[in-house]
């Protein structure tokens, strides 16, 4: 059977061993790199950047003749994904949440890497008291409930895209402390450290120059791993009333105001709801090929 299986292998002509190993590089090339996350991310930035321009119709514009409109490969529909329960374009306010979630990625996650990443400099390297301090309070927020806290400041404040994002920011910054403080314990024992120590360096040359590159491994990867809940969590918000305040287009928004018309015009919720899943979906694929790449134990390369 293995004679025969060898006289088979060796029966095929050129174009089939071609495509063959043509196949198997694709295979090797797409476990190699994150094609699908980049390409759903690139997707996401382009949209949510250009979305004046690509979007075919105003996002908050309603149209109640073209209420619950069916998209365009079920109905002759002006709309390509349909129209949601007030006559709006989908697919337009699908495009226009993207920004949303921009936004998101670019001001919350940057705070908080700052806030984080200093605060875990701070009590790594310094250690005793301040290192206690900054331990304890990343312990009790940790333990805070994050919703609870959401719909309140919603309720005393009022919901609005300041408010979101400035919640946002609090959410972001404790996953960074924790990771950076245990990478500076290791770091700041190093013999180049106590070299510059000894040499007559600052503090503050110390941890910028000398410790701070040795995290950036590791603050990449939890800043690629916390956007998507960072995401999820203003999708949440907005979900619950706590978030992005309607007519403005947010993905979470989107999918609280269509589940009520799931069984008549299931489109609203659903064409946001799959794109925040590849949103999310993407940038964990990516956190994780990022985290193999930047660890030699965890570096997967066959």
């Amino acid at each position: 059977m293995r004679q025969g299986m060898l006289r088979k292998t060796g029966d095929l002509n050129p174009m089939g061993r071609r495509l063959s190993a043509s196949g198997l590089s694709a295979w090797r090339f797409l476990r190699r790199w994150p094609v699908f996350p980049i390409l759903v991310l690139a997707v996401l930035i382009v949209a949510g950047v250009a979305a004046p321009w690509i979007a075919p119709n105003d996002p908050i514009d309603q149209s109640l003749p073209l209420r619950s409109a069916r998209p365009f490969y079920q109905d002759d529909s002006p709309y390509m994904l349909g129209g949601d329960h007030v006559g709006r374009d989908v697919m337009s306010r699908v495009i226009h949440g993207a920004r949303v979630s921009l936004a998101v990625m670019a001001v919350a996650l940057s705070a908080g890497l700052v806030i984080g990443t200093a605060l875990g400099l701070l009590a790594g390297y310094s250690g005793g008291v301040v290192d206690e301090l900054i331990t304890r309070a990343v312990d009790v927020w940790l333990g805070f409930p994050f919703l609870l806290l959401a719909l309140v400041v919603a309720i005393v404040i009022g919901a609005s895209f300041q408010v979101v994002m400035a919640l946002m920011v609090l959410l972001a910054w404790s996953p960074f402390v924790r990771n950076v403080r245990a990478d500076v314990l290791v770091l700041k024992e190093s013999d180049y450290v106590a070299l510059a120590r000894i040499s007559g360096a600052s503090t503050t040359r110390i941890l910028l120059r000398h410790i701070l590159p040795g995290t950036v491994g590791t603050i990449t990867v939890i800043a690629s791993l916390s956007v998507g809940g960072l995401i999820l969590a203003e999708a949440t918000l907005s979900f619950l009333g706590a978030g992005i305040p309607s007519p403005t287009p947010s993905w979470g928004n989107m999918v609280a105001e269509g589940r009520d018309y799931l069984q008549s015009a299931w489109w609203t919720s659903t064409f946001p709801g799959v794109a925040l899943f590849l949103t999310v979906m993407s940038l964990n694929f990516l956190g994780d090929w990022l985290r193999d790449r930047l660890d030699p134990r965890l570096r997967q390369l066959d």
